[in-house]
């Protein structure tokens, strides 16, 4: 197997078991997972707003994640940890989620739109988007988008520092999407400059 293809087979990899554990730690506000690779075997970190329901009564559902990640996904010994997460606004999973719950619950999408955003930055992004699909306010879909701050749309701050989360939620007229983008407070700007003080030599 080529080193591209490997690549390319563990993000896959990684992408079913996000949208896996997406879905089964909805309750939860899963706010994302890392998994790294140890000669002992594969570590998974679950990250959520609410770790207890992550585990579960008496571990259950936590040992589920864990047979469902050896027998479904092909993960090798895996170690399943569970994290909290601190800043819940800063967390696009946990905030595409809380929309998500909004829209279920009748909110209008534009107030939903316009809260998440100002909470977002509030909380210390330095940029926000917030794009809400489905039948807005027709017949027809089209996909509202609300934004705030600095958010770069390629590039190398765009790879390496934009956090992006996903959820869905499905209302009477239809399948509605949410997608959140947020740029984190220690992330650069472009145009920030350091200057750094270098000591004059000793005489």
């Amino acid at each position: 197997m080529t080193l591209v293809k490997q690549i390319l087979e563990t993000r896959i990899k990684k992408a079913d078991i996000e949208e896996y554990l997406r879905e089964k730690l909805k309750n939860a506000f899963f706010g994302g997972v890392s998994i790294s690779f140890t000669p002992l075997g594969t570590r998974v970190t679950i990250y959520a707003m609410r770790p207890s329901r992550v585990i579960g009564p008496k571990g259950k559902v936590i040992k589920e994640i864990t047979e469902a990640l050896e027998k479904q996904f092909g993960v090798e010994n895996p170690v399943v940890t569970v994290v909290e997460v601190e800043v819940p606004e800063l967390n696009p999973y946990v905030m595409a989620e809380r929309i998500a719950q909004d829209l279920a619950r009748g909110l209008r999408y534009r107030r939903v739109g316009f809260w998440a955003v100002k909470r977002i930055m509030e909380a210390g992004a330095k940029g926000v988007e917030v794009h809400i699909s489905g039948k807005l306010t027709s017949a027809r879909a089209r996909t509202e988008k609300f934004t705030e701050g600095f958010m770069p749309k390629s590039g190398e701050l765009a790879m390496n520092y934009v956090l992006e989360g996903k959820s869905s939620v499905l209302l009477k007229t239809g399948l509605f999407g949410v997608r959140v983008l947020i740029y984190p407070p220690d992330a650069p700007l472009p145009e920030e400059i350091k200057v750094r003080q270098i000591e004059a030599p000793r005489a």
